[in-house]
């Protein structure tokens, strides 16, 4: 409100109203707050020049003419007068029909130019509203022009601050990057003090490969001093993956094989010797048994021979000849004792005397065994460790390879995301570069004019 009496005290100045130097527009703000007089004030301001103004000459015509007391006729009352009048001169019927012909062509051709002024009038009125509306918009555009400049600046200054902030975080990562970049990197100066590893996979092996190459050829030192020969080339052609358990009782070589041979046959020798020795034993016990009893037989008869009678003989005869039966029944049960219960019986006997050895033998190997078996959980222990401090440094490169491709995926990732951001920041210095170069100097905002369409 306060720029539109300014305006009204402009346009005063314009058509040359005295004393308009001394006017203060702040004194007609009052007129522009009825809606009635605001439009036409708008107007008024907008449009009103000096050309509108009339001169001296013709208030002083148009004052000598009304002091004269002529009538002054307008508009219809002018066109009702002008239809009134009649020509002094006199003409002949021709002529006055042609007369009134062009007469009516003439009043035709008036009501034909009254529409059309009637029309150019509305036209005018209209682009006279027009005009008043336009020129009010530019006004306001004007003032919304410098608040938008004053937006502007204030957006250039807030752009200006966060784009140093942005330049100043580019920097400090800059700086990051390179001092993580120098971790990865060993400088020339520090090449001859060593290097200095960051991650696992930067420490070199070599300690632990001859370490672990030490280990293994003591390994198969001890299995060549304390196992056969056969597994010490099992150990020696085979590669770490296959360590396992060795079944002693089923690596056996030829030596053993002839070995154990030879102890059975042995076994089986004395077995037999014991055997014969035992049945020839046995058969001169009997024998001497036997004679023993003959013996003591034939002195007990001699002796009752002597004491008895002669008469008798015949009761010895019949006593001898049962006797003998007796003997040739008692031979047959001998010979079956001999032929079918002496020789299981011997080799029953053979077999419980060859029990302590072979238990002896047995228990030798039992022990055996069980050494084996101890140096076996010795070397077992020493390859579990040997696999696990494997293990343990394989599983180290695992996770930092993993972790290595987590950080290669958000590097990328980062990467991509700075592509994106200073591609879209190239368009748009493109476009503004090329609305500049384009742009020419208007006081109005037009349709050609591509930042109105944003």
């Amino acid at each position: 409100i306060m720029s539109c009496g300014n305006d009204f005290v402009e346009a005063l100045k314009k058509i040359g109203y005295p004393k308009a130097d001394e006017l203060n527009g702040e004194d007609f703000d009052w007129l522009f707050e009825s809606s009635e007089d605001k439009s036409f004030l708008e107007w008024f301001c907008g449009n009103v020049n000096e050309q509108h103004v009339v001169s001296e000459k013709e208030l002083q015509d148009f004052d000598s003419l009304l002091e004269s007391g002529k009538p002054i006729l307008e508009g219809n009352a002018l066109d009702e007068v002008l239809k009134t009048l009649k020509p002094t001169d006199s003409k002949n019927s021709s002529q006055e029909e042609e007369e009134e012909e062009e007469l009516k062509k003439l009043e035709d051709e008036l009501q034909t130019l009254q529409k059309l002024k009637k029309l150019q009038i509305h036209r005018h009125n209209k682009l006279q509203m027009m005009v008043s509306a336009n020129s009010h918009m530019l006004q306001t555009l004007k003032s919304k022009e410098e608040e938008a400049h004053k937006d502007l600046k204030e957006g250039l200054e807030v752009f200006t601050a966060a784009n140093n902030k942005l330049n100043n975080e580019l920097l400090s990562l800059v700086d990051a990057a390179k001092k993580l970049a120098s971790f990865f990197t060993v400088s020339d100066s520090d090449q001859g003090s060593g290097p200095h590893p960051v991650f696992f996979s930067q420490l070199s092996l070599d300690k632990y490969l001859s370490q672990e190459e030490q280990s293994t050829a003591a390994l198969t030192s001890y299995i060549k001093n304390h196992f056969y020969q056969g597994m010490s080339e099992w150990v020696e052609s085979s590669h770490e993956d296959s360590f396992q358990l060795a079944d002693i009782s089923k690596q056996v070589t030829c030596d053993e094989t002839n070995e154990v041979c030879e102890e059975s046959q042995e076994m089986a020798r004395l077995q037999t010797a014991y055997i014969c020795a035992q049945h020839q034993l046995i058969q001169m016990q009997a024998k001497e048994e036997s004679m023993n009893s003959a013996i003591k037989c034939a002195e007990s008869m001699l002796q009752s021979l002597k004491n008895k009678d002669i008469g008798k003989q015949e009761n010895l005869d019949a006593k001898i000849s049962s006797l003998n039966d007796e003997v040739s029944t008692i031979k047959q049960e001998i010979t079956q004792i001999n032929n079918e219960e002496l020789l299981p019986l011997l080799k029953e006997n053979a077999r419980l005397l060859s029990a302590p050895v072979v238990k002896g033998y047995l228990d030798c190997q039992i022990a055996q065994q069980e050494y084996y078996a101890s140096r076996q959980d010795e070397i077992c222990r020493h390859l579990i460790r040997q696999k696990a401090s494997f293990e343990l440094i394989e599983l180290a490169y695992e996770m930092e390879l993993k972790k290595h491709k987590e950080i290669c995926c958000q590097l990328e990732n980062l990467v991509e995301s700075l592509k994106q951001s200073s591609n879209e920041l190239q368009q748009r210095l493109q476009v503004i570069t090329e609305q500049t170069q384009h742009a020419q100097p208007r006081n109005t905002i037009s349709s050609k004019d591509g930042f109105s369409c944003r």
